[in-house]
């Protein structure tokens, strides 16, 4: 009897975790899969690199704003009605995307998708939190990392194969049977229970403190560079190395391999090793990836892009177990999901960081706005004062790790 009851907890477990990653791969899809239709979107509209580019900003800038209400309005309502809330949202608004007449409806369909992802992505991490085994958060946490990097980096490289045989509409048609799919499952799988926890009275200030300050700000920094990548990546490989995009698609799938073989196991080493290591680590393989994408392709061409990929991205994984991790440590069952929205926060102000500030930096690398334009040396140029300022901005989060890590030690 004892044995049963296990396997059935095992298997609703294990459909719990199916359901919040589906959430989470959509939530990080949505942020990625326009990306590679900038071009295409630029030629369909006639607008310049700034409004097509809006496209994206839309969308993470209603997810950055979002977030915190999708957290407090989880910790309040339950978290499987809100988090089923942002399923709906998202979509319809997916749906609403790929029908879009013009580009200001795009851009205005994009930012409804934005708000409904906030729900998804910072629910999903405070329901994985509250349904964890406790000596198994830093693999769950690790798991929702791996989900994230994956929909993160696949978005390019769907969008690479979608684009020739649908044109860009495909790229939010394909996010909606998935989100249906999401939708279905969380009502059938996720339990009710957590819909009736009511929080104690508290403030978004009462939560956030200066010991968790630090996890947010790097939290931040390695969003931006991450979404550097994505934005600067699909522009020098097509423009400066000259590949088709089904090409530069294939390039850019490398990064969610390489996720899908790294995630778990990170979060299995935040199990064992801890948190403060494990982040340590992940900035430093973050902070060698990003000087070798600086360096590297220019040297020796797409095999240097992939070299700089395969160092990156583990190096992502690694920190995303261990920030989540050690930032939802000891925090109350009423809090976890405005906290959960905080990390979304600062992560997404980086991801706006990275589209908008950094996507500025590589223009002036370049030397102007009209790419397409541009020769390959000044993609190159562009491409090289990118990400040897995303190395810096690496350095800088590292060292900020070390310092807390050492404040931490120290009353020891």
């Amino acid at each position: 009897m004892e044995q049963a009851k296990a396997h059935t907890s095992e298997k609703r477990q294990s459909a719990i975790t199916i359901t919040l990653a589906l959430s989470m791969l959509l939530a990080s899809l949505g942020t990625s899969i326009a990306n590679i239709a900038l071009p295409t979107l630029a030629e369909a509209f006639s607008a310049p690199f700034a409004q097509v580019q809006a496209v994206v900003v839309a969308y993470l800038a209603a997810l950055t704003v979002s977030v915190i209400v999708a957290g407090q309005l989880g910790d309040r309502h339950g978290l499987k009605p809100m988090l089923m809330t942002g399923l709906g949202l998202f979509t319809a608004a997916s749906l609403l995307c790929g029908a879009a007449a013009n580009l200001w409806l795009l851009i205005g369909f994009r930012a409804l998708q934005g708000i409904g992802a906030a729900f998804l992505m910072t629910l999903s991490m405070a329901f994985m939190r509250e349904t964890a085994i406790e000596a198994r958060v830093g693999r769950a946490m690790g798991l929702l990392g791996t989900v994230s990097a994956l929909g993160t980096a696949l978005g390019p490289s769907l969008g690479g194969l979608l684009i020739p045989v649908t044109g860009w509409r495909g790229i939010f048609w394909i996010q909606f049977p998935l989100a249906a799919v999401a939708l279905i499952l969380a009502y059938v799988t996720l339990p009710d229970a957590l819909s009736r926890i009511r929080p104690s009275s508290t403030s978004l200030w009462s939560v956030l403190n200066w010991s968790l300050a630090p996890n947010l700000f790097v939290n931040l920094l390695v969003a931006a560079v991450m979404m550097t990548t994505l934005v600067v990546g699909p522009f020098y490989l097509s423009l400066s190395l000259g590949l088709k995009a089904t090409q530069v698609g294939f390039v850019m799938a490398i990064g969610p391999v390489i996720s899908i073989v790294s995630g778990v196991p990170s979060g299995r080493l935040v199990d064992a090793r801890g948190s403060a290591a494990v982040l340590a680590l992940g900035l430093a393989f973050m902070v060698a990836g990003t000087f070798l994408l600086a360096i590297v392709p220019n040297m020796i061409g797409v095999i240097g892009y992939v070299l700089a990929v395969i160092v990156l991205t583990p190096g992502y994984q690694l920190f995303q177990a261990a920030n989540n991790t050690a930032a939802l440590a000891n925090v109350p069952v009423d809090r976890r999901g405005t906290v959960s929205g905080l990390l979304g926060l600062s992560r997404n102000i980086g991801l706006i960081t990275g589209a908008s500030a950094m996507g500025a930096v590589f223009a002036f690398g370049v030397g102007t706005e009209a790419f397409a334009h541009a020769n390959a040396s000044a993609i190159a140029a562009g491409m090289r004062m990118t990400f040897l300022l995303a190395a810096g901005m690496m350095v800088a989060a590292l060292w900020g790790a070390l310092g807390q890590s050492v404040r931490t030690e120290r009353p020891r």
